[in-house]
């Protein structure tokens, strides 16, 4: 008996695991999942209460069904996403495989060329030879370009039958080049292929020009796509204006446009480019839509007078767009840019940015593939914004913040722009515009300008920096800004926003300290730029300098701080807002732009800073020999241009001047001394710009730091290969555990004078900044405790070994450690000079 009762039991709980519910139960369950997917169990019991239809269900069986529920949406979602994905790799596969095609072409025709012109040097005599080679050379690497000489007139633009013409020669040409083997392409480093990558982009090697070409995958279709790209100022930030002149419709719904377009200068010591173009938009058979273009030139049709006296006329060799349908949605693309800009108009040291592949590569390729992929993923929601704004205002801040520094970079006489007279010294230069609002629009003039006669005033220079990386430099003037900024200058800045904004400022040597607070406001896809509000919190010491105190504001765009990015640019550019931040805020941009230059192929060079436009060289032992590992260190050159804005009042326009001269002169000199300590091939030598009093050359502190170690403890800090001093330190400074010395003041808190390159990447900081951390800061209270405990001991013995624990790093990120030792480093004289710490095994956590 007992087992049937047992079986009974059995079968009553295995019959409500298999609850049927009615389609009137279903519906009144999915509403309340609509309303609230995870109900608690008094909403259950209150649910039932309240809908008669459930009262048979137990709660037990309502909570199972929700549970169902929701790993059902999980389900679905997931599915949802490994179709997207699915999808993605079959589109990328089918993009690979037509690369791969294209590569397997271009090894034929390379392996056909080379075989023939190896028959031509047998069978030919030496000037035949000559000849017949050039001439394979030509039709191999040239045999589908554009020859300009004017022998057809069905290609004169007069007509629209010649534009129609040179329209389907574009086209022809640029599809060579997206698809074919027209141009002999080269992928570039770091750019990897997959479902979520930028895409697949390569550079031109031996073309005429410089050239860029991409392939990737988006989620918009061909004709927003198209609308996209055509604007092309909305994703180009070097482009000053575009403008439609004519449009021309042609056959097969296309249309024939003809364009001129003008486009920033990078830097102040070369002029702008200007364009005159044909644009062609059609739709292919497979329906694919093109948007092509090229340069009209005088035997074409095109101006037949002088470009602008602010400009050099460049041209743009057969480029655009592919736009291909994907299957169930979305894109693929196929972007050319190929430009020849005249790089013999400019300054020999400047030529390389007129010549690379690379920059145009960032700036116009890959710029365009990422613009659209942050659209498109602003259109599905995948990207949160922080204060409340729309993408479209968020992109716009950042396209004014950019113009705003290129205007008053390149300072167009057509702008309203003036030189004024130079102080005698030609490194820094100011340009005044008395009517700014041709550029910075009409709307602002009441609340900025006074009715009785004002305007804006640029500082701006260029400068050449070696050694160091364009990212490295910008990351650090990002986070570190009271190491080049006067908080002066800023408040009177944040000043010209307000109601009586024509003070000049007081600026005091190293101005007012101050912390800055930095708030992410739009960081893009990829983080390659980042849109950020700047809170600078003032402190006024006494009663005058409380109108100073106060926090201020700078809108902040940074981009090109990600180190892998092969030839981009990075930019640091701000400007002052009020607390407001409207959107239609009046903003003037100043900062900073690196742009790199192609490393040099005639071996190192003396290691200098300089300024282009004064030749100014930074100290008298600034160079030092390299050997042949530190030729690629070396060889790694940028540009950097400066340019700094402030309102004026016009009688108080001289002061002004002044004052912003000398402070950019003192932001070039700030810059340069950081340059030269963050340069990863100066660490090893330079001490950092503001060295305590009575500290040793570098070389010198790393002999005393190993002997102290070896005289204290008995063992080696590193086993030495030479007695040489350079030889101790190159050893000291690449020690894989992070090794860092701080001042033993006893009536000050320890602060940190030296550490190795493993210490820095420890504490996430630089020589420049290290000085200004204290060791009591980086130790949590278990290590500071540890460590005030063992103190006589080091001074007494020498060393002591400190257990594992965790300390943090300058950004307060926590790292943990296995062991720490410290030991008391003495001079020469046997006097104590400093603490020695090193970390073993250290990690981020």
């Amino acid at each position: 008996m007992a087992l049937v009762i047992n079986k009974d039991k059995h079968n009553q709980m295995d019959s409500s695991k298999y609850v049927r519910y009615t389609p009137e139960q279903v519906e009144a369950l999915e509403r309340v999942y609509s309303e609230c997917p995870k109900p608690s169990s008094l909403r259950r019991q209150q649910l039932i209460r309240e809908c008669p239809i459930l009262s048979n269900i137990e709660p037990k069986q309502i909570k199972v069904w929700f549970q169902n529920r929701r790993c059902r949406e999980k389900q679905r979602k997931e599915s949802s996403r490994l179709t997207t994905v699915n999808r993605k790799l079959s589109a990328m596969n089918k993009l690979l495989m037509e690369e791969n095609d294209r590569l397997q072409k271009q090894v034929s025709h390379l392996v056909y060329e080379n075989g023939f012109m190896k028959q031509q040097l047998h069978s030919a005599s030496g000037t035949t030879t000559d000849n017949s080679c050039e001439s394979v050379v030509m039709n191999g690497q040239h045999q589908q370009q554009h020859n300009p000489t004017p022998q057809h007139p069905q290609r004169d633009a007069n007509n629209p039958a010649g534009l129609l013409a040179i329209a389907e020669e574009t086209l022809a040409e640029f599809l060579s080049k997206a698809t074919g083997t027209a141009v002999d392409w080269v992928q570039m480093i770091g750019m990897k292929p997959g479902p979520d990558s930028i895409g697949i982009v390569a550079v031109s090697r031996n073309s005429s020009g410089v050239a860029a070409r991409a392939c990737g995958l988006v989620s918009l279709e061909p004709t927003k796509v198209a609308e996209i790209l055509k604007d092309r100022p909305s994703w180009f930030r070097d482009c000053r204006c575009l403008d439609v002149l004519s449009i021309i419709p042609a056959g097969n719904g296309g249309t024939i446009e003809l364009i001129y377009m003008q486009t920033y200068a990078p830097t102040t010591l070369a002029a702008a480019r200007d364009f005159w173009t044909l644009r062609y938009t059609t739709t292919l058979e497979d329906g694919s839509l093109v948007v092509c273009e090229r340069s009209l030139t005088n035997s074409t049709g095109g101006p037949t007078g002088p470009p602008s006296a602010s400009f050099v006329r460049a041209e743009m060799l057969p480029s655009g767009f592919l736009i291909r349908p994907c299957e169930g949605g979305g894109s693929i693309i196929h972007i050319v840019d190929h430009v020849d800009l005249d790089a013999w108009s400019v300054p020999e040291v400047l030529r390389s940015l007129y010549e690379s592949s690379k920059i145009i590569a960032q700036k116009m390729t890959v710029a365009a593939l990422r613009h659209i992929r942050q659209i498109a993923q602003e259109a599905t929601g995948e990207i949160q914004y922080a204060g409340g704004r729309q993408p479209a205002v968020l992109r716009t801040f950042s396209q004014r913040l950019c113009r705003g520094f290129n205007d008053a970079v390149n300072g167009f006489a057509d702008d309203g722009w003036s030189l004024l007279g130079s102080d005698g010294a030609e490194d820094v230069t100011i340009a005044i515009n008395s009517s700014p609002n041709k550029f910075l629009g009409s709307q602002y003039n009441a609340s900025i300008f006074p009715t009785f006669g004002g305007g804006v005033l640029c500082a701006k220079a260029s400068m050449l920096l070696q050694s160091v990386p364009p990212a490295l430099l910008v990351r650090f003037l990002r986070e570190h800004r009271s190491e080049w900024a006067d908080y002066g200058v800023d408040a009177y800045s944040a000043a010209c926003l307000k109601a009586s904004p024509y003070a000049v400022p007081c600026a005091r040597p190293g101005g007012f300290p101050s912390s800055q607070v930095i708030l992410p406001l739009a960081p893009t896809v990829e983080n390659e730029e980042f849109l950020e509000v700047v809170r600078l919190e003032g402190h006024a010491f006494s009663p005058e300098d409380v109108a100073l105190a106060r926090d201020m504001f700078l809108l902040q765009l940074c981009s090109g701080v990600d180190e892998n990015a092969v030839g981009a640019c990075a930019q640091l550019v701000f400007a002052p807002i009020d607390e407001s931040f409207a959107d239609d805020a009046p903003l003037l941009p100043s900062g900073f732009h690196v742009i790199p230059l192609d490393a040099k192929t005639d071996g190192p060079t003396a290691n200098r800073t300089l300024d282009l436009a004064s030749t100014l060289e930074v100290g008298a032992n600034s160079a030092r020999r390299v050997n042949d590992s530190d030729a690629n260190s070396y060889n790694l050159r940028s540009v950097l241009t400066i340019a700094f804005q402030f309102t004026f009042e016009n009688h108080l326009r001289d002061n002004v001047a002044a004052m912003a001269r000398q402070y950019v002169r003192s932001v070039v000199s700030s810059v340069q001394r950081v340059a030269m300590a963050i340069a990863p091939s100066r660490l090893s030598s330079q001490m950092g710009p503001k060295s305590l009093p009575g500290s040793p050359e570098a070389h010198t502190l790393a002999r005393w730091i190993f002997r102290s170690y070896r005289v204290h403890t008995g063992g080696e800090l590193f086993r030495l290969d030479s007695p040489s001093g350079d030889a101790v330190l190159k050893q000291l400074w690449n020690h894989p555990d992070a090794i860092m010395c701080c001042s033993v003041k006893t009536n000050a808190s320890p602060v940190f004078t030296f550490a190795n390159q493993a210490g820095l990447d420890m504490l996430e900081t630089t020589l420049v900044a290290l000085q200004d951390i204290m060791l009591d800061k980086i130790l949590d209270e278990a290590g500071r405790k540890v460590l005030c405990s063992e103190f006589s001991k080091i001074m007494h013995q020498g060393f002591a070994y400190l257990p594992a624990g965790i300390c943090a790093s300058s950004m307060g990120r926590p790292v943990s450690y296995e062991q720490a030792v410290a030991w008391k480093v003495v001079n020469d004289d046997d006097s104590n000079h400093c603490l020695a710490l090193m970390f073993t095994n250290w990690s981020f956590m």
